[in-house]
């Protein structure tokens, strides 16, 4: 596959998660069939509005950047096969990432994996072994039994984050807080990019 639904391609910081404050660059796939009601990208759904982008030319514009990480996100990016845009950033001497609620088989080279499961689109069983990160959002009271739910799932070197929805961050972060304290193998991700008004 040598063209992408390309929504959009952007160097910024990683916000969230294990690699929070990192410079990135950034490739938003469009398409997605997940589905969830509280999605900040919903103009990522449909695939067919966005241009079929050369891989060439998407790492064309990441060696300009002059970064070595790269996150692949969309939509829901492992929807398509993978391999010629991550063999090209590999050829590149790029480090990947990829963002996925793990509801397709992951096809492609990654450095790291964060899993980002969807109770709208459950994850395949295959893809909790080979997460590096299980970011759990956190939306209601349910999704903390939900989170020790899968985290029994993913390897014991897996990084647990718990993330709140952007909207109910201040119903739910002192939950988290507390939370965390006494779970203490989690730790709390905030869209800190939200937070510094950047992409």
């Amino acid at each position: 596959m040598s063209n992408y639904p390309l929504m959009e391609d952007f160097y910024s910081l990683q916000g969230e998660g294990f690699h929070s404050g990192r410079a990135a660059y950034f490739i938003r796939l469009g398409g997605c069939d997940v589905g969830c009601v509280w999605c900040d990208v919903k103009e990522s759904w449909d695939a067919n509005a966005h241009p079929n982008t050369p891989v060439s030319d998407i790492v064309a514009r990441v060696r300009q950047s002059g970064t070595d990480f790269v996150v692949i996100t969309g939509g829901e990016p492992a929807m398509y096969d993978l391999t010629d845009l991550t063999k090209a950033l590999k050829e590149a001497k790029m480090e990947i990432a990829i963002e996925t609620s793990g509801a397709y088989s992951l096809s492609g080279t990654f450095d790291w994996i964060c899993l980002s499961p969807k109770k709208f689109k459950m994850p395949l069983e295959e893809n909790y072994a080979l997460a590096h990160e299980l970011k759990m959002i956190i939306f209601n009271r349910h999704d903390f039994k939900w989170s020790e739910e899968l985290k029994n799932k993913v390897s014991k070197t897996c990084k647990l984050f718990l993330q709140p929805e952007w909207d109910k961050k201040e119903e739910m972060l002192p939950l988290m807080v507390d939370y965390v304290k006494e779970n203490t193998d989690w730790k709390i991700s905030l869209q800190t990019h939200k937070f510094l008004g950047i992409r």
